[in-house]
């Protein structure tokens, strides 16, 4: 086949493999790949938007996020999250490979998380501007600064520590300090509104409180902000570590229908994006 019809088919086979996703699922489908920036607003409004001219009675008002992210704005991913609620009672999530920093935040909002046993999450590093105008994880600066004060208090620090303590802007930490705290607030939030909204049981068959469904939120959060655990803003995280968290997640990895549905689904999906060229992508039944 020559490139067009190679295109043409891909294009063709993606979309009837949503198709048979959206099926499965009862639900309406987005697929996202690519970095959550402002770029993705304007897009991701008139994608939700379509969907629901499109209505579907059957999808019953759920939404299945599948999403492919190396992270970005955690204020761009709070208004992603205000589209969807305002739109659907249930947004769920499911992730075929990685979804790290600000997509790992994403997908706390939902009210179920679908992973593989390949697929993970990473640590809720938020991604700030600095004042060069590039994106930078905001722990590992507050991390560095608090080895600095660490050492400068035993006097241990080098005369290159000093030099570079002296360049930091307490502004711009400041806002490293605000982004993290912006970021385990979100997180409490949507993992008691949404995550925790039908946990009524522990496993001792004692009542949940709001105040259990809270306490766990903040463990969660707090773990997932955790640099000296993890070391690295993109430490994969898979189902068995969030598990281990105390997160539930929805493991499909035995499902022999849906796990080779999705794998080609995710495949037809990085073959087209690399065929066009995209830096970033998103689809629906209504957008390619």
């Amino acid at each position: 086949m020559s490139s067009p019809q190679i295109i043409t088919f891909i294009h063709n086979a993606l979309n009837q493999k949503l198709d048979e996703i959206e099926s499965h699922f009862k639900s309406d489908m987005i697929y996202i790949n690519g970095p959550i920036s402002d770029d993705l607003l304007g897009v991701f409004l008139e994608c939700v938007e379509e969907l629901i001219e499109d209505k579907n009675e059957e999808h019953d008002g759920k939404l299945l996020i599948m999403l492919t992210t190396t992270g970005g704005s955690a204020e761009v991913v709070e208004r992603l999250v205000n589209i969807c609620r305002a739109q659907y009672n249930e947004v769920n999530f499911l992730v075929p490979d990685y979804a790290y920093s600000a997509g790992t935040i994403f997908c706390m909002s939902g009210d179920s998380i679908y992973m593989d046993y390949s697929s993970v999450l990473g640590p809720i590093d938020p991604q700030v501007m600095n004042k060069d105008g590039k994106y930078v994880a905001a722990l590992g600066y507050l991390d560095k600064m608090r080895e600095f004060v660490e050492k400068s208090k035993d006097q241990q620090l080098s005369e290159a520590e000093f030099l570079m303590l002296r360049e930091m802007d307490l502004a711009e930490l400041r806002s490293f300090e605000q982004a993290v705290e912006l970021t385990t607030d979100l997180l409490k939030d949507w993992l008691v509104r949404y995550k925790f909204k039908n946990w009524d049981r522990h496993s001792d068959d004692t009542a949940v409180t709001e105040e259990d469904k809270v306490e766990r939120a903040v463990e969660i959060a707090q773990k997932l902000a955790d640099y000296k655990e993890w070391k690295t803003h993109g430490r994969p995280l898979n189902i068995e570590t969030l598990t281990n968290l105390k997160l539930k997640i929805e493991d499909y990895s035995d499902d022999d229908k849906l796990r080779p549905l999705i794998r080609d689904y995710y495949n037809y999906a990085q073959q087209y994006m690399g065929l066009i060229g995209y830096g970033g992508f998103i689809h629906t039944r209504r957008h390619i």
